[in-house]
Protein backbone atom coordinates (compact mmCIF):
# COMPACT_ATOMS: atom_id res chain seq x y z
CA UNK A 1 0.00 0.00 0.00
CA UNK A 2 1.23 3.49 -0.74
CA UNK A 3 2.21 5.75 2.13
CA UNK A 4 -1.02 7.11 3.64
CA UNK A 5 -1.90 10.76 3.41
CA UNK A 6 -1.39 12.77 6.58
CA UNK A 7 -4.59 13.78 8.29
CA UNK A 8 -5.97 14.19 11.82
CA UNK A 9 -3.47 16.79 12.98
CA UNK A 10 -0.49 15.22 11.27
CA UNK A 11 -1.39 11.62 12.03
CA UNK A 12 -1.53 8.97 9.29
CA UNK A 13 -4.92 8.46 7.64
CA UNK A 14 -4.62 4.71 8.26
CA UNK A 15 -3.79 3.81 11.89
CA UNK A 16 -1.10 1.20 12.34
CA UNK A 17 -3.59 -1.37 13.65
CA UNK A 18 -5.23 -1.71 10.22
CA UNK A 19 -4.41 -4.65 7.97
CA UNK A 20 -3.38 -3.53 4.46
CA UNK A 21 -6.21 -3.67 1.92
CA UNK A 22 -4.44 -6.31 -0.19
CA UNK A 23 -4.37 -8.69 2.78
CA UNK A 24 -8.13 -8.40 3.28
CA UNK A 25 -8.88 -9.78 -0.18
CA UNK A 26 -9.06 -13.46 0.73
CA UNK A 27 -11.40 -15.55 -1.45
CA UNK A 28 -14.76 -16.57 0.00
CA UNK A 29 -15.81 -20.21 -0.16
CA UNK A 30 -18.67 -20.99 -2.54
CA UNK A 31 -20.91 -22.14 0.32
CA UNK A 32 -20.32 -19.04 2.42
CA UNK A 33 -20.75 -16.81 -0.61
CA UNK A 34 -24.08 -18.46 -1.34
CA UNK A 35 -25.20 -17.97 2.28
CA UNK A 36 -24.09 -14.34 2.44
CA UNK A 37 -25.04 -13.39 -1.10
CA UNK A 38 -21.70 -11.70 -1.64
CA UNK A 39 -17.96 -11.89 -1.11
CA UNK A 40 -16.88 -11.64 2.52
CA UNK A 41 -13.90 -9.41 1.68
CA UNK A 42 -14.52 -5.66 1.61
CA UNK A 43 -14.52 -3.57 -1.53
CA UNK A 44 -12.08 -0.66 -1.59
CA UNK A 45 -14.92 1.73 -0.75
CA UNK A 46 -15.99 -0.45 2.20
CA UNK A 47 -12.39 -0.71 3.39
CA UNK A 48 -11.94 3.05 3.25
CA UNK A 49 -15.23 3.58 5.08
CA UNK A 50 -14.25 1.33 7.98
CA UNK A 51 -10.78 2.87 8.22
CA UNK A 52 -12.30 6.34 8.28
CA UNK A 53 -14.60 5.30 11.12
CA UNK A 54 -11.54 4.61 13.27
CA UNK A 55 -11.25 8.38 13.60
CA UNK A 56 -14.90 8.90 14.59
CA UNK A 57 -16.15 8.65 18.15
CA UNK A 58 -19.65 9.71 19.17
CA UNK A 59 -19.89 13.32 17.94
CA UNK A 60 -23.24 14.12 19.56
CA UNK A 61 -22.42 12.77 23.01
CA UNK A 62 -18.85 14.06 22.80
CA UNK A 63 -20.21 17.56 22.11
CA UNK A 64 -22.60 17.24 25.05
CA UNK A 65 -19.76 16.17 27.34
CA UNK A 66 -17.70 19.15 26.17
CA UNK A 67 -20.61 21.35 27.23
CA UNK A 68 -20.88 19.49 30.56
CA UNK A 69 -17.24 20.22 31.33
CA UNK A 70 -17.74 23.93 30.57
CA UNK A 71 -21.01 24.12 32.50
CA UNK A 72 -19.63 22.30 35.53
CA UNK A 73 -19.18 18.56 35.39
CA UNK A 74 -20.94 17.59 38.61
CA UNK A 75 -23.97 19.83 38.15
CA UNK A 76 -24.29 19.03 34.43
CA UNK A 77 -24.08 15.31 35.07
CA UNK A 78 -26.88 15.58 37.65
CA UNK A 79 -29.02 17.42 35.09
CA UNK A 80 -28.24 14.76 32.49
CA UNK A 81 -29.32 11.95 34.83
CA UNK A 82 -32.50 13.81 35.76
CA UNK A 83 -33.39 14.46 32.11
CA UNK A 84 -32.84 10.82 31.18
CA UNK A 85 -34.62 9.35 34.18
CA UNK A 86 -37.51 11.81 34.64
CA UNK A 87 -37.78 13.63 31.32
CA UNK A 88 -37.11 17.20 30.22
CA UNK A 89 -40.25 18.46 31.93
CA UNK A 90 -38.58 17.76 35.28
CA UNK A 91 -35.89 20.38 34.59
CA UNK A 92 -36.87 24.04 34.78
CA UNK A 93 -35.01 26.13 32.19
CA UNK A 94 -33.17 23.11 30.83
CA UNK A 95 -29.94 24.16 29.07
CA UNK A 96 -30.33 23.98 25.31
CA UNK A 97 -27.43 21.52 24.60
CA UNK A 98 -29.01 19.00 26.97
CA UNK A 99 -32.52 19.62 25.68
CA UNK A 100 -31.38 19.13 22.06
CA UNK A 101 -29.61 15.83 22.84
CA UNK A 102 -32.47 14.31 24.87
CA UNK A 103 -35.11 15.33 22.34
CA UNK A 104 -33.19 13.59 19.59
CA UNK A 105 -32.96 10.41 21.67
CA UNK A 106 -36.67 10.57 22.44
CA UNK A 107 -37.55 10.83 18.76
CA UNK A 108 -36.96 7.22 17.85
CA UNK A 109 -36.30 6.29 14.21
CA UNK A 110 -39.26 5.26 12.05
CA UNK A 111 -37.82 1.77 11.62
CA UNK A 112 -38.12 0.89 15.31
CA UNK A 113 -40.63 -1.92 16.00
CA UNK A 114 -41.06 -2.43 19.74
CA UNK A 115 -43.18 -5.56 19.29
CA UNK A 116 -40.29 -7.16 17.39
CA UNK A 117 -37.82 -5.96 20.03
CA UNK A 118 -39.93 -7.59 22.74
CA UNK A 119 -39.93 -10.83 20.75
CA UNK A 120 -36.16 -10.68 20.73
CA UNK A 121 -36.09 -10.11 24.49
CA UNK A 122 -38.37 -13.10 25.16
CA UNK A 123 -36.22 -15.32 22.96
CA UNK A 124 -33.14 -14.23 24.89
CA UNK A 125 -34.95 -15.06 28.14
CA UNK A 126 -35.72 -18.54 26.80
CA UNK A 127 -32.02 -19.26 26.25
CA UNK A 128 -31.38 -19.16 29.97
CA UNK A 129 -27.68 -19.26 30.75
CA UNK A 130 -26.69 -20.31 27.22
CA UNK A 131 -26.71 -16.75 25.86
CA UNK A 132 -24.58 -15.39 28.74
CA UNK A 133 -22.14 -18.27 28.28
CA UNK A 134 -21.73 -17.38 24.61
CA UNK A 135 -21.38 -13.66 25.30
CA UNK A 136 -18.88 -14.14 28.10
CA UNK A 137 -16.82 -17.11 26.96
CA UNK A 138 -16.82 -16.51 23.21
CA UNK A 139 -17.66 -12.89 22.37
CA UNK A 140 -15.87 -11.22 25.30
CA UNK A 141 -13.07 -13.72 25.84
CA UNK A 142 -12.46 -14.13 22.12
CA UNK A 143 -12.56 -10.36 21.69
CA UNK A 144 -9.49 -10.05 23.89
CA UNK A 145 -7.51 -11.77 21.14
CA UNK A 146 -8.00 -8.57 19.11
CA UNK A 147 -5.60 -6.33 20.98
CA UNK A 148 -6.89 -3.16 19.35
CA UNK A 149 -9.97 -3.46 21.55
CA UNK A 150 -7.90 -3.86 24.71
CA UNK A 151 -6.01 -0.59 24.79
CA UNK A 152 -8.74 1.54 26.38
CA UNK A 153 -9.26 -1.09 29.10
CA UNK A 154 -5.57 -1.12 29.88
CA UNK A 155 -5.01 2.63 29.93
CA UNK A 156 -8.09 3.40 32.03
CA UNK A 157 -6.86 0.95 34.67
CA UNK A 158 -9.72 -1.49 34.16
CA UNK A 159 -7.29 -4.38 34.63
CA UNK A 160 -6.74 -3.25 38.20
CA UNK A 161 -10.36 -2.51 39.11
CA UNK A 162 -11.49 -6.13 39.08
CA UNK A 163 -12.88 -8.23 36.27
CA UNK A 164 -15.74 -9.32 38.51
CA UNK A 165 -17.13 -5.80 38.81
CA UNK A 166 -16.63 -5.07 35.10
CA UNK A 167 -18.48 -8.21 34.04
CA UNK A 168 -21.26 -7.58 36.57
CA UNK A 169 -21.79 -4.02 35.32
CA UNK A 170 -21.92 -5.17 31.71
CA UNK A 171 -24.34 -7.91 32.76
CA UNK A 172 -26.59 -5.36 34.46
CA UNK A 173 -26.72 -3.26 31.28
CA UNK A 174 -27.45 -6.39 29.21
CA UNK A 175 -30.26 -7.41 31.58
CA UNK A 176 -31.76 -3.91 31.39
CA UNK A 177 -31.66 -3.90 27.57
CA UNK A 178 -33.23 -7.35 27.29
CA UNK A 179 -36.18 -6.70 29.58
CA UNK A 180 -39.52 -6.71 27.78
CA UNK A 181 -40.15 -3.01 27.25
CA UNK A 182 -36.67 -2.24 28.51
CA UNK A 183 -35.68 -0.03 25.57
CA UNK A 184 -38.79 2.15 25.65
CA UNK A 185 -38.29 5.77 26.67
CA UNK A 186 -38.49 5.25 30.43
CA UNK A 187 -37.43 1.62 30.46
CA UNK A 188 -34.31 0.43 32.30
CA UNK A 189 -32.47 -0.35 29.08
CA UNK A 190 -32.93 3.19 27.78
CA UNK A 191 -31.66 4.66 31.06
CA UNK A 192 -28.67 2.33 31.28
CA UNK A 193 -27.67 2.80 27.65
CA UNK A 194 -27.71 6.58 27.92
CA UNK A 195 -25.59 6.37 31.05
CA UNK A 196 -23.06 4.00 29.50
CA UNK A 197 -22.90 6.21 26.41
CA UNK A 198 -22.01 9.21 28.57
CA UNK A 199 -19.33 7.24 30.43
CA UNK A 200 -17.83 6.06 27.12
CA UNK A 201 -17.56 9.68 26.04
CA UNK A 202 -15.78 10.58 29.28
CA UNK A 203 -13.34 7.74 28.68
CA UNK A 204 -12.78 8.91 25.10
CA UNK A 205 -12.16 12.46 26.30
CA UNK A 206 -9.75 11.29 28.99
CA UNK A 207 -7.74 9.02 26.71
CA UNK A 208 -7.54 11.59 23.93
CA UNK A 209 -5.82 13.96 26.37
CA UNK A 210 -3.19 11.45 27.46
CA UNK A 211 0.29 11.24 26.00
CA UNK A 212 0.33 7.44 26.31
CA UNK A 213 -2.60 7.06 23.90
CA UNK A 214 -0.93 6.33 20.55
CA UNK A 215 -3.47 7.68 18.06
CA UNK A 216 -1.19 6.89 15.11
CA UNK A 217 -1.51 3.21 16.05
CA UNK A 218 -5.03 3.00 17.49
CA UNK A 219 -7.01 5.88 16.01
CA UNK A 220 -9.79 7.38 18.13
CA UNK A 221 -10.44 5.74 21.53
CA UNK A 222 -13.74 3.84 21.53
CA UNK A 223 -14.24 4.62 17.86
CA UNK A 224 -17.28 3.79 15.74
CA UNK A 225 -15.46 0.65 14.58
CA UNK A 226 -14.98 -0.53 18.15
CA UNK A 227 -18.62 0.19 18.98
CA UNK A 228 -19.85 -1.61 15.86
CA UNK A 229 -17.80 -4.73 16.57
CA UNK A 230 -19.09 -4.75 20.15
CA UNK A 231 -22.70 -4.36 18.97
CA UNK A 232 -22.33 -7.26 16.54
CA UNK A 233 -20.92 -9.41 19.31
CA UNK A 234 -24.22 -9.09 21.20
CA UNK A 235 -26.27 -10.28 18.22
CA UNK A 236 -24.31 -11.96 15.41
CA UNK A 237 -21.77 -13.74 17.62
CA UNK A 238 -24.42 -14.65 20.17
CA UNK A 239 -26.77 -16.17 17.60
CA UNK A 240 -23.98 -18.21 15.99
CA UNK A 241 -22.77 -19.41 19.37
CA UNK A 242 -26.28 -20.38 20.47
CA UNK A 243 -26.65 -22.64 17.46
CA UNK A 244 -23.32 -24.29 18.13
CA UNK A 245 -24.43 -24.98 21.71
CA UNK A 246 -27.61 -26.69 20.53
CA UNK A 247 -30.16 -23.86 20.59
CA UNK A 248 -32.05 -23.72 17.27
CA UNK A 249 -32.81 -20.20 16.07
CA UNK A 250 -35.64 -19.51 13.64
CA UNK A 251 -35.41 -16.74 11.02
CA UNK A 252 -38.01 -14.76 12.98
CA UNK A 253 -36.02 -15.07 16.21
CA UNK A 254 -32.85 -14.02 14.43
CA UNK A 255 -34.63 -10.98 12.98
CA UNK A 256 -35.99 -10.03 16.40
CA UNK A 257 -32.61 -10.27 18.14
CA UNK A 258 -30.92 -8.28 15.39
CA UNK A 259 -33.59 -5.60 15.67
CA UNK A 260 -33.26 -5.36 19.46
CA UNK A 261 -29.54 -4.70 19.25
CA UNK A 262 -29.92 -2.42 16.24
CA UNK A 263 -32.03 -0.02 18.30
CA UNK A 264 -29.95 -0.42 21.44
CA UNK A 265 -26.84 0.43 19.43
CA UNK A 266 -28.53 3.45 17.86
CA UNK A 267 -29.21 4.67 21.38
CA UNK A 268 -25.56 3.97 22.24
CA UNK A 269 -24.36 6.30 19.47
CA UNK A 270 -23.58 3.92 16.62
CA UNK A 271 -24.22 5.75 13.35
CA UNK A 272 -27.14 4.45 11.28
CA UNK A 273 -24.84 3.65 8.36
CA UNK A 274 -23.40 0.79 10.44
CA UNK A 275 -26.69 -0.67 11.68
CA UNK A 276 -27.85 -3.86 9.94
CA UNK A 277 -31.07 -5.87 9.84
CA UNK A 278 -29.94 -9.42 9.13
CA UNK A 279 -27.36 -11.86 10.41
CA UNK A 280 -25.76 -12.20 7.00
CA UNK A 281 -25.25 -8.44 6.79
CA UNK A 282 -23.87 -8.52 10.32
CA UNK A 283 -21.41 -11.32 9.53
CA UNK A 284 -19.99 -9.32 6.63
CA UNK A 285 -19.74 -6.12 8.65
CA UNK A 286 -18.14 -7.91 11.61
CA UNK A 287 -15.52 -9.35 9.29
CA UNK A 288 -14.81 -5.88 7.94
CA UNK A 289 -14.34 -4.42 11.44
CA UNK A 290 -11.96 -7.23 12.41
CA UNK A 291 -9.53 -6.24 9.66
CA UNK A 292 -8.69 -3.20 11.80
CA UNK A 293 -7.56 -5.26 14.76
CA UNK A 294 -4.07 -6.16 15.89
CA UNK A 295 -2.82 -9.62 16.80
CA UNK A 296 -2.94 -10.93 20.39
CA UNK A 297 -0.38 -9.42 22.75
CA UNK A 298 0.30 -9.25 26.46
CA UNK A 299 -2.97 -7.39 27.05
CA UNK A 300 -4.80 -10.42 25.64
CA UNK A 301 -3.20 -12.63 28.29
CA UNK A 302 -3.83 -10.20 31.14
CA UNK A 303 -7.47 -9.61 30.28
CA UNK A 304 -8.09 -13.26 29.44
CA UNK A 305 -6.72 -14.52 32.76
CA UNK A 306 -8.61 -11.83 34.70
CA UNK A 307 -11.90 -12.79 33.03
CA UNK A 308 -11.26 -16.51 33.51
CA UNK A 309 -10.77 -15.99 37.25
CA UNK A 310 -13.90 -13.85 37.67
CA UNK A 311 -16.11 -16.79 38.81
CA UNK A 312 -13.76 -17.33 41.76
CA UNK A 313 -15.09 -14.03 43.20
CA UNK A 314 -18.81 -14.79 42.87
CA UNK A 315 -21.09 -15.01 45.88
CA UNK A 316 -23.02 -18.19 46.70
CA UNK A 317 -25.29 -18.90 49.65
CA UNK A 318 -23.79 -22.34 50.34
CA UNK A 319 -20.75 -24.46 49.38
CA UNK A 320 -19.23 -21.25 48.06
CA UNK A 321 -15.74 -22.58 47.43
CA UNK A 322 -17.03 -25.60 45.52
CA UNK A 323 -19.53 -23.62 43.46
CA UNK A 324 -16.95 -21.00 42.58
CA UNK A 325 -14.58 -23.68 41.32
CA UNK A 326 -17.34 -25.39 39.35
CA UNK A 327 -18.34 -22.10 37.69
CA UNK A 328 -14.69 -21.43 36.85
CA UNK A 329 -14.27 -24.84 35.20
CA UNK A 330 -17.58 -24.55 33.31
CA UNK A 331 -16.64 -21.22 31.77
CA UNK A 332 -13.18 -22.44 30.82
CA UNK A 333 -14.70 -25.48 29.12
CA UNK A 334 -17.10 -23.31 27.11
CA UNK A 335 -14.22 -21.11 25.95
CA UNK A 336 -12.31 -24.22 24.92
CA UNK A 337 -15.36 -25.43 22.97
CA UNK A 338 -15.19 -22.28 20.82
CA UNK A 339 -11.44 -21.57 20.83
CA UNK A 340 -8.59 -23.82 19.79
CA UNK A 341 -5.52 -24.59 21.91
CA UNK A 342 -3.42 -21.85 20.36
CA UNK A 343 -6.01 -19.18 21.13
CA UNK A 344 -6.38 -20.48 24.70
CA UNK A 345 -2.64 -20.09 25.18
CA UNK A 346 -2.70 -16.60 23.66
CA UNK A 347 -5.31 -15.69 26.28
CA UNK A 348 -3.23 -17.11 29.12
CA UNK A 349 -5.70 -19.96 29.63
CA UNK A 350 -4.82 -23.64 30.15
CA UNK A 351 -4.79 -25.28 26.73
CA UNK A 352 -5.30 -28.69 28.35
CA UNK A 353 -8.89 -27.76 29.22
CA UNK A 354 -11.51 -30.01 27.64
CA UNK A 355 -14.95 -28.79 26.44
CA UNK A 356 -16.70 -31.17 28.80
CA UNK A 357 -19.59 -28.96 29.89
CA UNK A 358 -20.95 -27.87 26.48
CA UNK A 359 -20.48 -31.38 25.07
CA UNK A 360 -22.35 -32.98 28.00
CA UNK A 361 -25.27 -30.55 27.78
CA UNK A 362 -25.57 -30.19 24.00
CA UNK A 363 -28.14 -32.90 23.26
CA UNK A 364 -30.41 -32.26 26.28
CA UNK A 365 -30.38 -28.56 25.47
CA UNK A 366 -31.29 -29.18 21.83
CA UNK A 367 -34.12 -31.57 22.73
CA UNK A 368 -35.51 -29.15 25.28
CA UNK A 369 -35.55 -26.20 22.91
CA UNK A 370 -37.11 -28.22 20.09
CA UNK A 371 -39.87 -29.39 22.45
CA UNK A 372 -40.73 -25.76 23.29
CA UNK A 373 -41.59 -25.05 19.68
CA UNK A 374 -44.56 -27.40 19.85
CA UNK A 375 -45.81 -26.53 23.32
CA UNK A 376 -46.55 -22.88 24.24
CA UNK A 377 -46.78 -23.81 27.94
CA UNK A 378 -43.25 -25.19 27.85
CA UNK A 379 -42.07 -22.10 26.02
CA UNK A 380 -43.54 -19.75 28.60
CA UNK A 381 -42.10 -21.81 31.44
CA UNK A 382 -38.67 -21.82 29.83
CA UNK A 383 -38.74 -18.05 29.32
CA UNK A 384 -39.53 -17.50 33.00
CA UNK A 385 -37.01 -20.05 34.23
CA UNK A 386 -34.35 -18.83 31.83
CA UNK A 387 -34.73 -15.24 33.02
CA UNK A 388 -34.55 -16.35 36.66
CA UNK A 389 -31.27 -18.10 35.92
CA UNK A 390 -29.86 -15.01 34.21
CA UNK A 391 -30.85 -12.81 37.16
CA UNK A 392 -29.46 -15.32 39.66
CA UNK A 393 -26.00 -15.19 38.09
CA UNK A 394 -26.12 -11.40 38.10
CA UNK A 395 -26.85 -11.57 41.84
CA UNK A 396 -23.89 -13.91 42.29
CA UNK A 397 -21.56 -11.42 40.60
CA UNK A 398 -22.73 -8.39 42.57
CA UNK A 399 -23.19 -10.14 45.92
CA UNK A 400 -24.30 -7.58 48.50
CA UNK A 401 -23.03 -4.64 46.43
CA UNK A 402 -25.54 -2.31 44.83
CA UNK A 403 -26.44 -3.47 41.34
CA UNK A 404 -25.57 -0.65 38.99
CA UNK A 405 -23.44 0.32 36.04
CA UNK A 406 -20.11 2.11 35.94
CA UNK A 407 -20.04 5.56 37.53
CA UNK A 408 -17.71 8.47 36.87
CA UNK A 409 -15.19 9.01 39.64
CA UNK A 410 -17.01 10.82 42.47
CA UNK A 411 -13.92 12.90 43.19
CA UNK A 412 -13.20 13.67 39.53
CA UNK A 413 -16.49 13.70 37.58
CA UNK A 414 -14.70 13.98 34.27
CA UNK A 415 -13.03 10.61 34.79
CA UNK A 416 -14.08 7.04 35.42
Amino acid sequence: MNAPAQTHQGLPAVPGRVRPFEKTQQPTSLLLKALLGRELAPSKAEFDGVVGALWVGDPEMDALVDWMMEFGAREARALFEKAINEGLAAIKDCPEPLRHFVRKMEKRPEWVDFDLIDEGARFIHSTGMTAPYVLRDLALMGGYLLSGFNQSLVLTGALNKGASRRVAETGKWWIDCTEVGGLRRFGPGFHSTMHVRMVHSLVRRNLNSRKDWDASEWGMPLSQVDMVATYLGFCVVMLGGLRKLGVPVTPRESKAVMHLWKYSSWLMGVEERWLVDTESQGIVLLHHTLMTQSRPDETSRELGKALAEEPLERHFSHFEGLQRRLAYEKHLSVSRYFLDKEKMEQLGLPSSTLPWYPVATLVPRFVGHVAQRYNPLLRGRQERRGRRDQLAVLNQMFGEAEQGIIRPDSQHPGHV
